[in-house]
């Protein structure tokens, strides 16, 4: 078996809240090789953003973690916090989904990639100021000279995107954490986003997770895909596997709710019934089955765990029998 960069194993999170413990993650694998890609999919509040901030060990100190998250074999949550910080950064490199306020808003865009330079890689100023420039222009920035010298508001959200992206890749990161990297840009936007990861990925062989919620963003972009609901995996595969047939209904919901281009006009939007279920009132059972519309009584006895031969695996009592139709 090929040696993961990124392993985590059981990872649970559970956060203390005034209605009472509040369970993030609930015992979450997973595996990521070095030039691979994986994309972590599900809705708002299923536990994507939390998984990548568990791998950062950016948690608040009242957090109960349970289970483990190794980076090149190395516990990720035994490591000092001046081991953590060196790490941060150049080895793991994280693209956060709004840039309006990731990006320090009293600093022009160049010094704030020259600050991470030097940081980490300990050039003098001149280097670092050249290296910003490269860098903004390698990410697509027309005038990258005079675009280092603008400060965040008088960016595009496009290009505020693309200077994270480019404070991300500064330091030859061997990990990036792609956290909803689209949100709020237009359609043709976000495809130029997009294909700037994915040519980044393979040019520099780097390890990348892309968070997101939208199936359609991963399924030509990613080795792999995990897919999240109320803190669990209920089903991960390669991307070819997944879409050849999809095994979980709630894989299967995601699907559907992509608008179809083919679609005539004020074709109405598949949606899924219901709301995700509260995470500190966790019903027993599968956590999807009141959204279920494949429901049965015995989905109510208990959680599913992971089952299925090889890579393809689902959290289902009743799983999908049939190929699913994806995208190709």
């Amino acid at each position: 078996m090929t040696v993961a960069l990124l392993e985590v194993e059981d990872l649970s999170v559970v956060l203390p809240t005034a209605r009472g413990p509040l369970r993030a993650l609930d015992r979450v694998s997973l595996r990521l090789e070095q030039g691979r890609a994986l994309g972590v999919v599900g809705e708002s509040g299923s536990g994507k953003t939390m998984l990548s901030r568990a791998i950062l060990q950016l948690l608040p100190p009242s957090a109960r973690v349970s289970g483990s998250a190794r980076f090149d074999g190395q516990s990720l949550q035994t490591l000092p916090p001046q081991a953590l910080r060196a790490l941060r950064g150049k080895e793991i490199a994280v693209v956060f989904q709004d840039p309006m306020t990731s990006l320090n808003p009293v600093l022009t865009v160049g010094l704030q990639i020259v600050e991470t330079l030097q940081e980490h890689l300990g050039l003098a100023t001149g280097a670092a100021w050249l290296r910003a420039v490269e860098l903004l222009a390698s990410v697509g920035i027309p005038e990258a000279e005079r675009r280092a010298r603008q400060y965040p508001h008088e960016l595009s959200g496009g290009m505020r995107q693309r200077v994270a992206i480019a404070i991300a890749l500064s330091c030859q990161p061997r990990l990036l954490l792609a956290d909803e990297p689209t949100t709020a840009l237009d359609v043709t936007v976000q495809a130029q986003i997009l294909d700037l990861l994915a040519r980044e990925r393979s040019r520099r062989n780097m390890a990348m997770m892309l968070i997101t919620h939208d199936l359609g963003v991963v399924a030509g972009r990613t080795d792999a895909v995990l897919v999240m609901y109320a803190g669990r995996v209920m089903e991960r595969a390669s991307t070819r596997a997944l879409f050849k047939r999809m095994r979980h209904p709630y894989t299967e919901a995601l699907l559907a709710a992509i608008p179809k281009i083919e679609a005539a006009p004020h074709t109405p939007l598949a949606a899924i019934a219901g709301a995700p279920p509260d995470p500190t009132r966790p019903a027993p059972g599968c956590p999807f089955a009141p959204r279920c519309r494949y429901c049965r009584p015995d989905c109510r006895d208990g959680a599913p765990a992971l089952q299925g031969a090889g890579d393809h695996q689902f959290a289902c009592v009743h799983p999908l029998a049939v190929a699913t139709r994806g995208v190709a």
